[in-house]
């Protein structure tokens, strides 16, 4: 009776090639993890300072004198000061509207658009696709557009940061490569059952799109929510200042909030830790949003890049 062995697994050395790349010797193993250790430190220790002065309670921000890396202890005080229904309440209710407002409108122009221009039987096919490549390549600039936001009757409205970025010529340019990128047959199969170019779009278009569209909606959100300069230059209406606009007014520029701004009746902590709450609350609901649409993030990106 023969017996048989398996063969030993030989131990990958320095020289062994992984994916045809030659297998790094241990050193250099330990210098990347001292470097991408720093590197994450750098990045992670600034966050970590935001989150821990807003939380920190007053009596350790005032001895530290602003910045705290470890709290003594948890204090929600700064948070209940700027969600009493003060400036800030009403600055992210705006701030909020806008971006699921804008975020809608420009996904359903874009994609429209793109699918428009990916259809051959579309009348002025080339024509559009020029006039949209062109307004990538050349910018109004400024005052042609705030005149022209002026002569539509938006100054000192909301959609004054909506509808002059409703529309990314970069994202419709995606957009149309991954339509344009759809199986042939499987449009004409759909319309052999009769299915007409609506149809097509709603039933066919849009749900494959799902990716692509996953991530030109990010771009678009994310957009809205940080819209600062358009809202700086288009309202002089401090009651509808979005979050941003806000932000740049009392913490960059450090102008102090007071209790009468706020709408809050207690006691305010110090300054420093209301401006790092505020600077929390505008970055966490992109956190929030992001994990959902990660999983279509690599894959929409990639469909752009190769198709586009």
């Amino acid at each position: 009776m023969s017996t048989t062995t398996a063969p030993r697994r030989r131990k990958a050395g320095s020289g062994t090639l992984i994916d045809g790349v030659p297998r790094p010797g241990r050193v250099e193993t330990v210098v990347k993890a001292i470097v991408l250790t720093i590197v994450c430190g750098l990045v992670i220790l600034p966050f970590v300072g935001i989150i821990s002065t807003s939380l920190a309670p007053a009596e350790q921000v005032n001895t530290a004198g602003g910045f705290v890396l470890l709290p003594e202890g948890i204090d929600f005080t700064a948070y209940r000061s700027i969600l009493t229904g003060g400036v800030v309440t009403r600055a992210l209710l705006i701030s909020a509207g806008v971006t699921a407002v804008g975020t809608v409108l420009s996904l359903s122009l874009t994609a429209m658009l793109g699918w428009a221009l990916s259809r051959r039987q579309t009348v002025g096919n080339r024509q559009l696709l020029l006039l949209v490549l062109v307004s990538l390549l050349f910018n109004p600039g400024i005052i042609p557009s705030y005149l022209v936001v002026q002569q539509l009757g938006m100054l000192d409205s909301l959609w004054a940061i909506i509808v002059p970025t409703s529309v990314s010529a970069f994202n419709v340019i995606v957009v149309r490569a991954f339509f344009v990128g759809l199986p042939q047959e499987v449009m004409d199969s759909a319309r052999i059952d009769g299915a007409g170019e609506w149809k097509l779009f709603w039933y066919m278009g849009l749900p494959l799109a799902r990716p692509v569209l996953a991530v030109v909606g990010l771009f678009y959100g994310v957009g809205y929510w940080n819209a600062f300069f358009n809202a700086m230059l288009y309202l002089s209406d401090s009651a509808l200042w979005p979050l941003q606009l806000v932000l740049r007014t009392y913490v960059v520029d450090g102008t102090q909030l007071g209790a009468q701004d706020l709408g809050a009746e207690m006691s305010l902590p110090p300054q420093t830790t209301i401006q790092m709450a505020i600077l929390v609350i505008s970055i966490v609901p992109i956190l929030i949003v992001y994990p959902f649409l990660q999983r279509h993030f690599a894959k929409g990106m990639l469909t752009g890049a190769v198709k586009g």
